[in-house]
């Protein structure tokens, strides 16, 4: 365990603006006007969402569509989510776990509720993060790995006060049995009111933490809100954190790439060049096809 001495300040906050992305509305906390992006971290979408019963699952959440060059990790809070693609995965994952997946050369998926998830509580409530890949990696072969809440280590802290679910990458012994293709730490932290507790951070990461729900102090910073994103300096050895209240959060730190980044749709690479192939596979078909059924 390191003792944090010096904590981190917080370089912006950002609150998450809500927009309609097809039938979803999601919260996007970064590519903000604050933060384009943090280098690996491209984006940040949270969405709550209320199922309706007697639906038809095939006609809710996010139908098929393609990704090339980033790892799309879909954290699930609430409900479950139902992830289809055209290496043939199919699975549910439901609150607590995670789908991490590779996209690699390209990939077509699909997240949709699960036939239970009335069962569940009627609600989805997921964060899903853009992950940049290193270049060397961006045309290796795509890979899935489905997490249930069971499958993911944790730590806890404060007498039990603050659990650290050690999502990728590792924590105070704790370590994510996910490979990831560059070094990343994900936390999601579950805090009850009064939680007083640090985490270190390497020191040569960058990091964010994300409030689904409730608030928090940062040690040198002061409050917190649900719903805003705060984006961390290089200036110390981790953060200090302590809930006013029940809360949910997520907490991410990388190694930056400082690669080149073309972005357009659901394809990050490296050059404008790569972003046109990856239309052109996609429509010719390499990324495969998706039928759900």
């Amino acid at each position: 365990m390191k003792t944090i001495h010096t904590s981190r300040t917080v370089n912006a906050m950002i609150y998450a603006e809500e927009f309609p992305m097809g039938k979803i509305k999601v919260r996007q906390a970064f590519p903000s006007a604050q933060v384009e992006f943090l280098d690996p971290f491209i984006l940040l979408h949270h969405a709550a969402i209320d199922v309706p019963e007697g639906i038809n699952q095939l006609h809710e959440g996010v139908g098929p569509h393609p990704h090339r060059g980033f790892s799309p990790v879909t954290f699930i809070f609430k409900g479950g989510v139902h992830h289809r693609d055209s290496r043939g995965n199919n699975s549910v994952i439901e609150a607590g776990g995670v789908q991490w997946m590779n996209a690699g050369m390209g990939i077509i998926h699909s997240e949709r509720p699960p036939a239970n998830i009335q069962e569940l509580g009627g609600k989805q409530e997921i964060i899903q993060m853009w992950v940049n890949t290193p270049a060397a990696f961006k045309k290796e072969q795509p890979a899935y790995f489905p997490r249930t809440k069971a499958e993911i280590p944790f730590v806890l802290k404060d007498e039990g006060k603050a659990r650290i679910n050690v999502v990728a990458g590792s924590f105070e012994g704790a370590k994510s049995s996910i490979p990831t293709l560059s070094a990343i730490n994900a936390y999601t932290l579950e805090l009850v009111a009064g939680a007083d507790f640090s985490i270190a951070i390497p020191e040569d990461h960058n990091a964010f933490i994300y409030l689904l729900e409730g608030e928090i102090n940062i040690s040198g910073y002061g409050k917190m809100e649900a719903l805003h994103a705060a984006t961390l300096n290089k200036d110390g050895e981790g953060i200090h954190i302590t809930a006013k209240t029940k809360v949910n959060a997520l907490l991410m730190s990388g190694t930056p790439l400082n690669e080149p980044i073309a972005a357009q749709g659901p394809f990050v690479m490296n050059t404008e060049i790569e972003i046109m192939e990856a239309m052109r596979d996609y429509r010719m078909g390499k990324m495969g096809i998706l039928i759900e059924d």
